[in-house]
């Protein structure tokens, strides 16, 4: 059996309702609380790891470059896992490490078509030199190629301080050069740039450092003013000298021409 609602019960509860919307629409919004990014949590690697870094060299090709080691950090080693997922393609390589990497690099200098894989660690000794172990990997296999080192001048004005980066695919190494030996040595002000690249699987080194303009200007600076002017000067002087003199000497061999040709001239008469 239906109950039948009377028209007032009706209306009234229809009032009650519209009356507590408008209410509802009334009242200020609550307003939502934005907590603010925390810092980036770097990522703990489990141990014996200290390092990875992953570079994508290309769409589906993956390098996951680790170290590890146990004890202290000046020696290790490195792991590179290469992973070509489009060709199905897995490879490890690894190696001995001196220092702690400082950065892993991705290039191609030779252009064709092969990534490198440079590694940079920081040896701790008296000038903190650089190592570089690089890769150059061909149908996922890498093959190891031997970073020069500094020729024996450079080494005398080397005390470490290297900053590497890559520019137009060649690898661009910068360092402070120093004056002196030892303890004693000072910064000199100028910076030895180096340029890397590879040909035939070697390492090819261009030294691109600036002129050094204090030379330039001291050598310049050393040379009176106006030495060039003088010096034309002088040249002019005997150019001039011996032009008289020239003249003199015709005009004079003219005037005995002259004589001679009177004194035959009286003879005949």
């Amino acid at each position: 059996m239906v109950r039948k609602i009377s028209p007032d019960l009706f209306y009234m509860a229809l009032v009650t309702v519209c009356l507590a919307a408008i209410s509802a629409c009334k009242q200020p919004a609550q307003q939502q609380t934005v907590t603010p990014p925390g810092p980036a949590v770097k990522a703990i690697l489990p141990q014996p790891f200290r390092y990875h870094k992953l570079i994508e060299s290309s769409p589906g090709k993956y390098f996951d470059v680790y170290t590890w080691g146990r004890g202290k950090d000046s020696s290790g080693a490195y792991l590179i896992l290469h992973s070509d997922s489009t060709g199905s393609h897995y490879s490890t390589t690894y190696g001995d490490l001196e220092g702690s990497v400082i950065d892993v690099y991705n290039t191609d200098m030779n252009m064709d078509g092969n990534p490198e894989i440079l590694i940079e660690s920081k040896a701790k000794d008296t000038t903190n030199h650089i190592n570089i172990y690089a890769y150059e990997f061909k149908g996922g296999k890498g093959q190891k190629i031997d970073f020069p080192k500094l020729s024996t001048n450079t080494k005398k004005t080397y005390r470490g301080g290297d900053v590497f980066s890559i520019k137009e695919g060649n690898l661009v190494r910068q360092f402070p050069v120093y004056d002196g030996n030892g303890p004693d040595a000072k910064p000199t002000g100028k910076t030895k740039i180096l340029q890397y690249g590879i040909s035939d699987n070697t390492f090819t080194v261009k030294d691109i450092s600036p002129v050094d303009s204090t030379k330039t200007s001291t050598s310049s600076a050393s040379k009176p003013a106006g030495t060039t002017a003088v010096s034309a000067k002088s040249n002019d002087k005997p150019a001039s000298s011996e032009k008289h003199t020239e003249s003199k000497k015709k005009k004079k061999k003219t005037e005995e021409h002259t004589r001679k040709k009177k004194k035959h001239h009286r003879s005949e008469e």
